[in-house]
């Protein structure tokens, strides 16, 4: 399964109010956040986004509070996939509960600029940015990990998981 898309570029410590603001936290329709997505680090993101974009950062994307929004909110926006240089903790396992693909590398995060077309192999652990020919090695998923994201989440994974009493 690899995949390509436009980056969208942010900085250090984007946190989850930046994400999807506390003023929007009373809708759960992955669609109506993703209207909102992004827009208190840039108010035009909401509008710019497209189905398949990936969304590069700095240290620490993700942190402040523990809200699953954030990863909804992308999702609903289509983001295919987070990189970053890192992430905070809660929200690292909040992304792949709600089945959001993230990759931590600080090498891609400096050497990955906006507007570039990059493509990523998670069975390889390549992302290859096709705009400047650079490679970048992250990181494997662990499989269960993997699972997840490509059921949809956790309660996805949980739900296939009952239907299936032989798994």
């Amino acid at each position: 399964m690899t995949f390509k898309g436009k980056v969208w570029k942010f900085g250090d410590d984007v946190n989850t109010d930046e994400i999807i603001p506390a003023r929007y936290l009373n809708i759960t329709d992955p669609i109506k956040l993703a209207e909102h997505v992004m827009e208190d680090a840039d108010p035009d993101f909401p509008s710019k986004v497209t189905p398949g974009d990936i969304i590069v950062a700095g240290k620490n994307f993700g942190c402040g509070s523990s809200r699953e929004h954030a990863p909804v909110a992308l999702k609903g926006a289509g983001i295919a996939c987070v990189i970053a240089a890192s992430f905070a903790r809660i929200f690292f396992r909040n992304a792949f509960n709600m089945g959001l693909l993230i990759f931590e590398s600080s090498e891609a995060s400096v050497g990955i600029k906006e507007g570039e077309i990059i493509k990523i192999d998670p069975d390889e652990g390549l992302i290859t940015n096709l705009s400047s020919g650079a490679i970048f090695k992250v990181a494997s998923i662990p499989v269960f990990m993997k699972q997840l994201v490509e059921d949809g989440g956790l309660i996805a994974h949980l739900k296939k998981d009952r239907a299936n009493p032989y798994v």
